[in-house]
């Protein structure tokens, strides 16, 4: 009988591990003004199944949440995939929607000023595929 609940236990706790480290990838990102290491990088898997509000195919849920804690007269997000990459960004102030084109090599970059508040980052596909990628966030110009 211990033999029966040992096996039964593995699975469940590997199936929690599994979930929680599902949530600690989706925990916000949180950002002030000197942060380090500077840049900042994330990585993951591009696509998803539902269409990104007219940018490629998303998942449901952002890829990243990023808190800025104040507003930064300079960031600059820059992502980096294979296949045809885009990057949605939802702000307090609206949705930006940026692609790869075939001069950038897969490399999509956001520049600019940024207001302090909440961004949900979807990492999409036009064509609906699911790469590797990588988004780094500076403040270097």
């Amino acid at each position: 009988m211990k033999i029966l609940k040992s096996s039964i236990a593995i699975p469940a706790a590997l199936a929690m591990l599994l979930t929680s480290a599902g949530a600690v990838r989706s925990q916000p990102i949180q950002i002030t003004p000197g942060f380090q290491p500077d840049p900042m990088v994330v990585t993951g898997t591009s696509g998803g199944s539902q269409s990104g509000k007219g940018c490629g195919m998303t998942g449901a849920t952002p890829n990243h949440v990023v808190r800025l804690d104040n507003n930064f007269n300079y960031l600059r997000f820059s992502l980096q995939s294979t296949g045809q990459p885009t990057l949605l960004i939802e702000s307090p102030s609206g949705n930006s929607c940026l692609q790869a084109d075939s001069f950038s090599g897969g490399t999509i970059q956001a520049p600019g000023y940024w207001e302090k508040g909440t961004y949900s980052i979807y990492i999409g596909d036009r064509a609906g595929g699911q790469n590797p990628y990588t988004l780094s966030i500076t403040q270097t110009r």
